[in-house]
Formats: C-alpha cells, structure tokens, sequence
C-alpha cells in the first residue's frame, strides 16, 4: 500500500479541500470523513448537501457511487464470511478499491487462510492513514490549497495503474476494455452512475467469457 499512498493522500486532500469550500459546518464534515470513508461518495453529495436537497436525494446519490462495494463486499465473503457480524461490519467500514485488488492479487484462491487478516488490517491501515490525514488537512487549509490543482486525479492514477496490473489474461482484458467502453459511454449519466455501468457490463462480459470456455466443444469437433 505505501506504493500508492501518495495517490490515495492526493485524492484525500482535494477532497477535503471541496468539503472545506462546501460551506458546510466544520463538526458535521469532519464526521463525514470520519464515517462515510468514501471519497467519491462525498464529492458527489457535497453540493446536495449544501443546497439543502431532500435527505433521500442525498443517500440515493451515495448510494448509486458506493454500488461497486457490494462487488467487493461478495468477493471477499469467501475470505471472511465465516467470522462473526460484528467482525464483518468492522471489516466492511476500512474496505477500499485499492485494498480489494491487492488482497485478491495476494490471495487469488477464494478460501480462509490465518494470514488474511494480518495483511488486510497491514493494508487498511496505511489506507485509512493516508486517506484521513491529507483529508482532515485540506479540511482546516481548505482557503489555502486551491481546488483547482487537480490533486485528485492522482488518486485516479494509483487505481488504474494497480487495476492494469491485474489484466494478465485474454478474459481480464477484454473485461476490462468493455468496463472502459461502458464507462465512456454512460459517462452522461447522473450521480455517477457510468461507473455501475462498467462494472456490470465487465462482470457480465467476464461471466459470459467463463461459460463460453467451459461449455464442451461441439459434436463433430475436437
């Protein structure tokens, strides 16, 4: 994780930064960092919050950015669905995109081992560390690091270079070129939700990938 730290704390500062400039108290956005632990979710709700959009409004945003952790969620039941529910819930409140690709890149086999959760909670506490620092920075130094530096594009950066190293097949590739496809696509569509778009569409097409290779040959073929 201390490869990407400096990504995951760029992407954490500008968004403390927008949440700075959003106008909103400052005891109610340091909660929300505290607590949401999304940054996506929080820059997308930041100007609803601020206009004094409906609650539901607000939650129905979050909730359509946040979908792709019901992915991560299912893929590491495997791993940690046998430990108690409080156990799980206090896993579930550290899980990250980056923290899922690396875990899955280190444990490919989806089964419990005794040195899964040493190397979860090494992950989520560089995560977590470097998120809310740089968050709770811009949060006080908001008038002083102007939004408009782009640092959270290097957040963006440290995803896609982490998520590349994972396409080493024929199958990863031509799900993730269709995740992209997806992505631009459907990038008009409100709240974010181009990027439920591209994982569907990559889950579905790598699905598809799966049965076509399994499926037997043809009578009359070898």
């Amino acid at each position: 994780m201390l490869g990407t730290a400096i990504g995951i704390g760029a992407w954490g500062l500008i968004t403390g930064v927008a949440m700075g400039n959003s106008g909103l108290p400052m005891a109610a956005m340091v909660m929300m960092s505290l607590l949401v632990f999304a940054g996506s979710a929080q820059l997308a709700v930041l100007p609803l919050m601020s206009s004094g959009a409906p609650l539901w409004v607000v939650w129905a945003t979050a909730l359509c950015v946040n979908l792709r952790f019901v992915i991560f969620s299912a893929g590491w039941r495997p791993y940690f669905g046998h430990f108690p529910l409080r156990r799980r819930l206090w896993l579930a409140y550290f899980a990250a995109d980056l923290n899922y690709v690396l875990f899955m890149r280190r444990f490919p086999e989806p089964r419990p081992a005794p040195e899964q959760l040493p190397y979860y909670w090494g992950g989520v506490a560089c995560n977590w560390t470097a998120w809310q620092v740089p968050a709770m920075a811009g949060l006080f130094l908001a008038e002083a690091v102007p939004v408009h530096w782009g640092f959270g594009f290097a957040g963006t950066l440290a995803l896609l270079g982490v998520g590349l190293s994972l396409v080493s097949d024929r199958a990863t590739s031509v799900a993730a070129g269709v995740a992209a496809c997806a992505a631009v696509a459907a990038f008009a569509l409100p709240f974010k939700l181009n990027i439920v778009v591209a994982i569907a569409a990559a889950v579905a097409m790598g699905l598809l990938m799966e049965r076509t290779a399994g499926s037997p040959p043809a009578r009359g073929q070898t």
